[in-house]
């Protein structure tokens, strides 16, 4: 089969560091399904394990936590899907990733493909949907409403970096599934109009000192005090931010990696910090690994139904290693709008 790969860590404006190459095709068992891609989104993991891991001796390493395809064998221990069902979901981080015709993943996290969507589309979804439930709802503990009967809360909600693929998603789920109040920060006039376009309630600057923002939106009467922050981004640039904004008692999500958090900076306010890793079920095999599949059906329901749309923000072609190469390179860049995507293999 074709695929992109890699056996050490290298620059990505090295030729090396992602290459086109055939390998064979994996076989599926137990649980697991064998799915042939067609379509992959591409996240700042792909890049930063790309940079952190390379891949042991003798061996290739494939990236790629978000795919849509076609399920075309399944094992022996199956029971949620079937040749031919259409499928997306986000993987597991420990095995074989999406850049490549066929993977293996374990059925119970994946979800049907969102029937409304095209492939591309669909492939933007899988990662940051999980990120951005388990911060809502498992994190942050917003309480989860019915789309159509939307009660107003006096939660109020800080995004930070709301206009890169998790806060895509984000933004929707909070304006769609609770009564909070969202406050987005994006830097740029296209960024900014993305983030109003998905539903953010206020918009402020992060490239501008954010107190003082947050404190005149409250002065105005616009909002009330914050409630919650979801981190999206550096988490340790703007912790005497969010120290400062938030109500006692306030809750602090994060998918962020620091070198240092002095979390001590948190108990006056008795605030608490919560991280954020969706692999952490799948790494782990998890109990309730199964719940990743349920919120991906629910969220594919969602989207069929008019409440949420995909996050994709460009794409990039056929899936190939001069593509990938691009998408990692805008990804650590930190320019991008929503979410990368590629489609097909050639």
């Amino acid at each position: 089969m074709k695929a992109v790969g890699y056996t050490e860590s290298l620059p990505i404006d090295n030729p090396k560091s992602l290459q086109d190459l055939e390998l064979p095709q994996p076989e599926a068992k137990g649980r697991d399904l064998l799915v042939r891609i067609r379509a992959i989104g591409v996240n700042p993991v792909d890049f930063k394990i790309r940079q952190r891991a390379a891949a042991e001796p003798g061996q290739v390493k494939i990236l790629g936590w978000d795919a849509v395809g076609e399920v075309v064998a399944v094992g022996e221990d199956v029971s949620m899907f079937k040749p031919g069902d259409q499928v997306y979901y986000a993987g597991d981080v420990t095995r074989q990733g999406s850049n490549a015709e066929y993977q293996v993943v374990d059925e119970r996290i994946v979800g049907r493909k969102p029937s409304s969507l095209n492939d591309a589309e669909a492939a933007a979804l899988p990662l940051t949907t999980i990120t951005a439930w388990e911060m809502l709802f498992d994190h942050l503990g917003l309480k989860q409403q019915a789309p159509d009967k939307i009660t107003p809360t006096e939660d109020v909600i800080l995004v930070i970096g709301a206009a890169g693929g998790v806060g895509s998603i984000l933004i929707q789920l909070a304006k769609k599934l609770t009564g909070a109040t969202v406050i987005a920060t994006a830097s740029r006039p296209h960024s900014q109009q993305w983030v109003k376009s998905l539903g953010a309630d206020h918009v402020v600057n992060h490239r501008e000192p954010l107190q003082p923002q947050i404190e005149r939106l409250v002065s105005e009467g616009k909002i009330a005090q914050i409630t919650h922050v979801a981190s999206l981004h550096a988490t340790d640039q703007y912790l005497d931010d969010y120290v400062s904004v938030l109500k006692p008692f306030g809750k602090i999500a994060m998918i962020d990696d620091p070198d240092s958090l002095d979390a001590m900076k948190l108990k006056p306010k008795s605030l608490s910090l919560h991280f954020e890793f969706m692999f952490a079920r799948s790494m782990h095999s998890a109990d309730d690994i199964a719940v990743q599949h349920d919120l991906l059906d629910t969220v594919a329901s969602l989207v069929d139904q008019g409440h949420i749309r995909t996050t994709a923000g460009k794409h990039l072609g056929v899936i190939n290693a001069e593509n990938l190469r691009a998408a990692h390179s805008e990804l650590e860049a930190g320019t991008a709008v929503g979410k990368i995507v590629l489609e097909r293999f050639e």
